[in-house]
Order: C-alpha cells, then structure tokens, then sequence
C-alpha cells in the first residue's frame, strides 16, 4: 500500500472509531408514537409563569450576607411566606440549550445538538410550550426560536432581541433583563386595546416565559463574585416583583396564575459553566401562586449538604427535584399532558391540592413514561432476530398489566399515598426499561470496535516490520497460505455480517462499524510473509534489551493514560524526562545541552501544577511574557546570525516579526484596560487581532527554510497569536515549550552522534546547515532503531503536555471567555469556540513541527516515526474504551468518554498536522526585499 493510501485508510479508520463513540452512547433517547395523557380532573391553575435566570446558581441567591441583607428580597418574601422552595438538580453539561430543554421538555438532551450550537433541534420533541394552548416568550435568540420551531401549529410567539445585544463587553450586561421586563409590561399594556390578544390571553392552559440572560452574561464577563452580577441579581428580584404585580392587576387577581422562578444552570467563582461542579449543578427553585404549596415551617430535615446552615434556611422546608421534574410540575400545574419524552417525576411536595389529583397526575406521569418504554420495546424488538432478543425481565408485558390495574384498583378504594407509591415504582421500572432498550446494542457495537481497533494496530506494526525495520528475511521454504484464499475467506465474512445486519433492518453506521474491522484484519492477514518472518526472526532477538523496552513503553502509556485523570502526573513524568542524559550518557558528551534539558524540563514541569480554572486575569503576566519572548528571539537571532549569518532582507524580516509581536503584547494590554472601563473592545484592536490570526499562517512560509531560522520565525509568529488569546500565566507556556523543543532537537543530533549514525561534527553547526526545502538524499535513510520508539514516546508525552499544560477544551468549565476579547467580545460559540481551538493546538504545531525537524535530523523517512506514534496513540485510546463503563454517574460515564475522544481528536489532528508540519518547515513563498529572494 502507497503511502498516501495508507493514510486515508488510517485518516477513515480513525474518524469511524471516533464518531462510534457517539452511536455507542450518545444516540437520541427520544421515541415518537407515544399517546398525551390527560388528567380528568380540573387543574388547580388558569396559566403559568415561568422565569429562568440564566446562569444563577442557588448558592448566591439563597445566601445572606453577613448583614443578613439578602439580594433578592422578593424572591426570599415568597420563599418565607406563600411559596414552595428547593434546589433543581442539573445534569453535565450544564450549559443554557440541555438546562431549558430538560426544564421545558423533561428530558436529558444528547451531545448530539452541540454540533449545532445548542440551538437547532437534532430531533423533534415535545415541550410544555408545545402542549399549552399560546406561549409567549420574551429573552435570548439563542434559546426561544427551538422551542417555536418544535411546537405543531403556531401558538408559540417569541419576542428576542437582537444577538449583538448579548455582548461580553457591554458596559451593563443587565439590560438584557430590562429589556425583557420592559417588552412584557408593554405587552400586557397593549393587549387592554387588543380585543384578540385579549381574548387569547383570558383562555386557559397559557404559558409566559421570560429569559432572563443578564446574569450569565454578567457573571462570564465579570464574575459571580462580582458587583455587577450582585447588582443583576437585585435588578432581576425587582423586575419579578414588578412582573407579578402587572400581571395580577391584568387578571383582577382571580388566583389563576403559578409562578416558578428557576434557573438553567449555575456557574463557577471563575465565570464558567459546562461541567459537573456543584456550583453548576445547584439551581434554585422557588415556586408560588395557584396550586403551590404555601411556606411550611419545619424543625428537621436531613441533607448530604451543609447549605441550609449557610443559607440560614434550616426553618423552611426544602423540597429538591431533579431538573426535568420541573416539566411535569408545570404540566400539572395548568392541566396540559406531560410533554411525551418527558423522564421527569411529578414532585409533589410542590402541589397543594387533593390526594385524589396527586394520584391522578402520578398515574399519568407513570403512563406517560410507560408508553415510551412500550415504544421503545416494540422498536428493539421488530430491529433484532427472535432468537436473539433478551426483553427487559422486570417489566414484561403482563407485569405492565398488572401494574396499571393495580394503580387504577387502588385510586378507585381511595387509597391514594399506596397508589402514588406504585405509580412511583411503576416509573423507576420503566426508567430502567428505557435505559436498558437504550444501550441494548452496546456490548455488539464496542465489540465491533475493539476489534476493529486491534486489527489497525496489528497492522501498523506489520507496516512498521516490513517497510522501516531491519528485519531478517529468510526465504520461506513454501507459502502457508494464497492470497486469493484469505481474500474469498474474508469476502465470504463481510457478506454474512451484512446479511445478519440486513435481517435485522439495522442502521447503515453499524455496517461501517462492522465491516471495517472486516477489511483491516484481511489486511492484516494479507501480510502473512511478515508474520512469518517475524516468527522465523523470534530466536535471534535480543530478548532482554526487547522486554525491557516494552516495559518502560508499558509503564510510560500507563503514565500518559493517568496524566488525563491527575495533571499533576505530567510533572512527574517531566521530571523523570530530565534524567535521560544521565541514564543515556549523553551528560559526559554533551554538558551544557544536558544542563538545557534539565532545565527546560524543571521550568515545563511547574505548568501542570498551575490551576487551568479559578484564575484571575492578569494581562501583566502576558505582558512579562511577551517580553521574555522578545528577549530570547534576539538572543537566538543573535547566534543564529553567527553560525549561518541570513542575508540583510532576512535578518529585517525576524526583526518585523518581533515588532509585531511587541504589538500584540501592546493590544491585548490596551484591549483589557478598556474593557475595565467598560469603553467595549476597541475596532483597531479588533482588526488587528483577526489580521494577526490570518497571517500566522502565512508570515512563517516568506521566511527562509534554514532550519533554525524557519523555525524561529514559526514561533515568533504562532506565540504572537497565543499571546492575543492569553489572559495569565498561560503566555509563558510557549516560550517554555519551545526553548524545550529547541533543545531537544540539539539532544538527540547528540544521541545520533553517540550511536556513530551522524558526522562528528558539533550538532549546532550540522543542525544549522539543515534546509527543510532540500532534496532528501534517499541512500541515506536509515531504518528504524529501538531508540526510535522512545523518540515516539516522547512526541506523544509533549503532545499530551501541549494539551493539558495550561488549560484545555476537555473540559468546559476551563473555557474563559475572557480568552478571546481580543478578537469578538459578541456571544458566538462557534467562533468563540474555533478560537480556543486554535489557542489548543498552537503548542501542537509547535511540537509537531520538531518533531518534523527530528525526522529530518535524524535521517528518517516522513512516515518511520509516525508510524510508532500512531501505535501509541491507538493503544492509549484503546485504553480508554475499556475504561468506560455503563454504570456509574453520568458524569463518571461522560468523563471516560471524553478522554477516549480527546485522544482519537488528537491522533486524527496528529495526522492532518503531520501534512501541515511539513509544509509549514519546507514550503516558501518567494517576495522581494528590494531585490528578489530565492531559496537558501
């Protein structure tokens, strides 16, 4: 196979094993064909209003101070007088889309809907809006356009403000929030000479939301600690009261109404949300009004928290839900079926009415989720050969029936609190049914993978033997086996495993997923000569020196696999790196470059401890930074200029680049100091920033292709970006990073020399003769060598260090939108997003294009290195499949998941990088400096 049929063959392996992940369990829950049920019964409220405060957590609502003046006085009175209170208990992400959909909807989103920005529906689903007879909304474009768009007929009306409204930077993010109060008091006061609206609005079974985004915008800008989200808080307490006040004036205070006052999501001291802090996952909850239960005094209740001491609300009964409940709740409160997808229970600690309708509207919650699972069963087992198909034992169809008569037999004796329960148990069956239906295909589909994944795997290292090796090659006295058997023999597999995926009518993924490992293992199996040259080459191994490494490889996968877990383990690993001179010798040769590398480890090695959250801005350290950068580049310019000195236009064109790196130190200092002064994000600066991204890619490519100058210029102008993108101590990373990598490339040109494989000459004059762009003289690529797997290995550990050094888009909560004020100060996750993507993978490119200049160096092909890499990434993924498991916390289940994602994204980025690398070292683009340049 040619090299560039290898790697799209590698490109599609590992784009299948990484989308699998997410058919393997992020696959929709929802099912459609469910029947609405309807409570027969009147319900206790005429319409409902529902406030979400996004990004409020229940820790800063709920908690005085210590002048015991609380911020939201309103909201507090209700608590303490006519209304119900708890916390809502939100899942990962905590981000706004899943927070209003499990609010609203009442079910637990897949990750699905992130690849459109949280905004556009994945799939069809049912909602409380949809269900009522009109809905008006009022907040964010981001949030409301979803739940009109899923709603059947038109009843659904929607009032947002413009997107440029939601600016980070905006002297009072709080206007969000008025400008929502302010359109529904105009609303209600232009409805009194509206005879139609009027009449829509007298109807019952109304919903009216009111988004309320200030907070989240005021709490990522400036923090929640901060005066401004203090302030949001207390603005948001007064609009609410004045609201209900509008509104029970409208309705003659006819007692029809419920009010629920709730929020999204948290958020974190340091201005994030996403992931599973209890500062994220803690919302408040208060609701009042028709139907609620009213403030119950209470001397003893029992918590796993200590928040009620805090909040000093020990006397109030506090009553948790998990946030989907909330939507059977509203549903119940204004006499609407409960949307069909809903996995929400009914809280009914929050209802203040008759047993009769508590067990009516359990009994309805309980057949509602009933139907799903019905659905769900029917769908599984019409898609699965009978012979093959397992039904969930604890829910058959008779026990169904038994459960329904049961419930109905026990509400018609009166004997409600024993009907509840049932209706209670009957939910949590079906709640474990529908998980089970859900994951059915799980172990076949991780099978097919694993599978899939050791066959590539095999086969690289069948590659890396036949191609790069120095294997022995005996003439073997026959063939064991023709090609045109293993081929009709893996034909005659792939048709059978579609055949069986046909009969069972299953999706077209699961014949990519099954049928690839298919073809990699007869490829595998097609280099049957290899294998049995490796057998016939076993006995003459050195077979100590061979253990030895597998075990150090062994142990170094394990390290890197717990390095996702503990960062700290990176510091660990940095510094038993620093020792490799004196365990390779390479000290008594080279002492200042092994004094370099000690060093450069011990400086690399204090990042991991650093935190990546709960930081606060400080533009001086990027400021420190850009001046160390400065200071070194002129340094390096200096000594380049000494050993290979560049011609005039050259030697003007680094200068230009530091310039314009002391500019971009400039920018984002005058950037943060105006938006201290709440001035917004100057134009200029603005401008200049996008231009500084643009032309990183480009400005490296008109420098010349000597190696330590192109190398040079590749730093200046990617930590000139990095810089533009740094809010701390992050800038100094870069600097660190590549003063490391420099070394590294002098350190193995010593290996290289101890091993008698390079001219004696000193390493800094050989390296500095280097041109990426020269032709490479084939006789002199060599083969692949054991120390070539520890050159691999630690590629990879700089890598992992790359990402986890700093801070990393693994989690969401480490994302500071602070990061990208330099460029757009305006809520765009996608381009917010893109960015610190970039911000991400600035440190790969600087490893990988070492790594590119080591493969030069050191007299290997473009592929030899990579090769191994691959291996080792491949098996650390692999690793992490295993570790996912299919109990635990969702979160526990999602934190495995994600590193089995970030490994695959890395290999398939290491990949594409590999290309970028080295065009980015060899290639040129050719300009005048006064007279034209030609290649060095």
């Amino acid at each position: 196979m040619n090299v560039r049929a290898f790697f799209i063959l590698g490109l599609v392996v590992h784009v299948v094993f990484f989308i699998s992940i997410f058919d393997i369990y992020f696959t929709s829950p929802l099912v459609h064909g469910m029947t609405p049920q309807h409570v027969p019964l009147p319900a206790p409220a005429k319409r409902l209003v529902l406030f979400v405060a996004d990004g409020l957590k229940a820790d800063t609502l709920f908690k005085t101070d210590d002048t015991k003046i609380d911020k939201a006085p309103f909201i507090r009175s209700i608590m303490e007088e006519s209304g119900s209170w708890g916390v809502s208990h939100t899942r990962v992400p905590t981000e706004s889309r899943p927070g209003h959909v499990a609010l609203i909807a009442g079910f637990y989103e897949d990750v699905s809907a992130v690849a459109k920005g949280w905004k556009e529906n994945p799939v069809e689903f049912d909602s409380v809006f949809n269900e009522s007879r009109h809905t008006w909304c009022w907040g964010s474009p981001d949030i409301l356009p979803m739940f009109a768009k899923g709603a059947s007929g038109d009843h659904v009306y929607t009032h947002t403000y413009s997107a440029e409204m939601e600016d980070f930077a905006s002297t009072d993010a709080s206007k969000l929030d008025t400008w929502v109060f302010d359109e529904v008091k105009a609303f209600f006061s232009s409805a009194k000479a509206n005879d139609t609206l009027l009449s829509q609005l007298r109807e019952e079974r109304n919903v009216f939301f009111l988004h309320l985004l200030g907070i989240d915008t005021n709490g990522h800008a400036h923090r929640p600690m901060s005066r401004e989200y203090a302030e949001n808080i207390e603005i948001v307490d007064a609009g609410v009261a004045e609201i209900v006040s509008v509104m029970e004036d409208f309705f003659e205070n006819d007692k029809g109404t419920s009010y629920i006052f709730t929020s999204d999501h948290g958020m974190t001291n340091w201005g994030s949300h996403g992931a599973g802090h209890p500062s994220e996952t803690l919302t408040p909850l208060v609701a009042w009004g028709a139907g609620i239960r009213s403030a119950e005094r209470t001397t003893t209740q029992h918590f796993n928290d200590h928040y009620l001491q805090e909040w000093r609300l020990e006397y109030l009964r506090r009553i948790d839900v998990n946030q989907a409940d909330i939507a059977p709740l509203m549903s119940s409160l204004i006499g609407v079926p409960i949307p069909l997808n809903s996995v929400g229970v009914l809280p009914l600690g929050y209802l203040d009415n008759s047993g009769l309708f508590k067990a009516e509207s359990m009994y309805a919650n309980s057949i509602q989720i009933m139907e799903q699972f019905k659905v769900k069963m029917a769908q599984k087992k019409e898609t699965t050969l009978s012979i093959l198909f397992t039904p969930y034992q604890r829910l058959t169809e008779s026990k169904q029936l038994d459960l329904v008569r049961n419930v109905r037999s026990l509400i018609q004796e009166r004997k409600y609190d024993d009907a509840i329960a049932l209706s209670k148990e009957m939910i949590s069956q079906a709640l474990e049914g529908l998980a089970y239906y859900h994951t059915y295909d799980r172990v076949f589909l991780g099978s097919s993978v694993v599978f899939g994944f050791v066959g590539w795997t095999s086969y690289v290292v069948l590659v890396i033997l036949k191609t790069h090796a120095a294997l022995r090659r005996p003439r073997p006295l026959s063939a064991p086996v023709s090609c045109s058997v293993v081929w009709k023999t893996f034909a005659c597999l792939a048709l059978g495993i579609s055949m069986f995926l046909l009969i069972q009518a299953s999706p077209w993924t699961y014949y990519i997923y099954c049928l690839l490992p298919v073809y990699v293992w007869y490829s595998v199996f097609k280099e049957f000569r290899t294998l049995a040259d490796l057998m016939s080459s076993l006995p003459s191994l050195p077979w100590a020196k061979y253990i030895s490494y597998f075990v150090l490889v062994a142990f170094g996968i394990e390290l890197l696999v717990v390095s996702f877990f503990y960062r700290a383990v990176l510091t660990f690993g940095l510094l038993l790196l620093s020792g490799w001179p004196v365990v390779s010798r390479l000290h008594t040769r080279a002492k200042a470059k092994s004094l370099g590398w000690v060093m450069g480890c011990l400086s690399l090695a204090a990042f991991p401890l650093m935190p990546v959250v709960e930081r606060e801005l400080n533009v001086g350290l990027v400021v420190c930074a850009g001046a160390l950068i400065l200071l070194t580049s002129a340094c390096f310019l200096w000594l380049s200029r000494r050993l290979s000195p560049p011609r005039w236009g050259h030697g003007l064109f680094y200068i230009s680049q530091m310039v314009h790196l002391a500019l971009c130190t400039y920018v984002v200092s005058s950037t943060h100091s105006s938006l201290r002064q709440k001035q917004g994000l100057p134009v200029t600066n603005q401008v200049f920033s996008w231009v500084t991204l643009a032309s990183s890619f480009v400005v490296p490519l008109l420098s010349s292709t000597r190696l330590f100058q192109r190398l040079l210029s590749i730093s200046l102008s990617l930590t000139s970006t990095y810089l533009l993108l740094s809010t701390g101590h992050e800038a100094f990373f870069p600097p660190a990073l590549s003063s490391l990598m420099l070394v590294w490339i002098n350190m193995e040109q010593e290996a290289l020399r101890a091993q008698g494989a390079s001219p004696k000459l000193e390493s800094w004059l050989q390296l500095s003769s280097i041109d990426f762009s020269a032709d490479i003289d084939i006789t002199k690529i060599r083969q692949l060598k054991l120390d070539d797997i520890r050159r691999s290995y630690f590629f990879v550990f700089f890598i992992i260090t790359a990402f986890f050094g700093t801070g990393n888009i693994a989690s969401i909560n480490s994302f500071d939108p602070a990061s990208v004020y330099c460029f757009v100060t305006v809520f765009n996750p996608f381009v917010m997003g893109a960015l610190m993507m970039w911000k991400v993978l600035i440190p790969f490119v600087i490893v990988m294009c070492t790594f590119e200049t080591i493969q030069v160096s050191t007299q290997l092909s473009s592929r030899s290195l990579f090769l191994i890499v691959l291996v080792i990434s491949d098996l650390m993924a692999l690793h992490f499949f295993f570790l996912v498991k299919d109990y635990g916390s969702w979160l526990d289940i999602g934190t495995s998941i994600s590193h089995y994602v970030i490994v695959m994204s890395m290999t398939i980025f290491l990949m594409l990088l590999n290309i970028f690398s080295r065009v980015f070292t060899s290639k040129r683009i050719h300009v005048g400096w006064g007279v034209k340049m030609h290649s060095t």
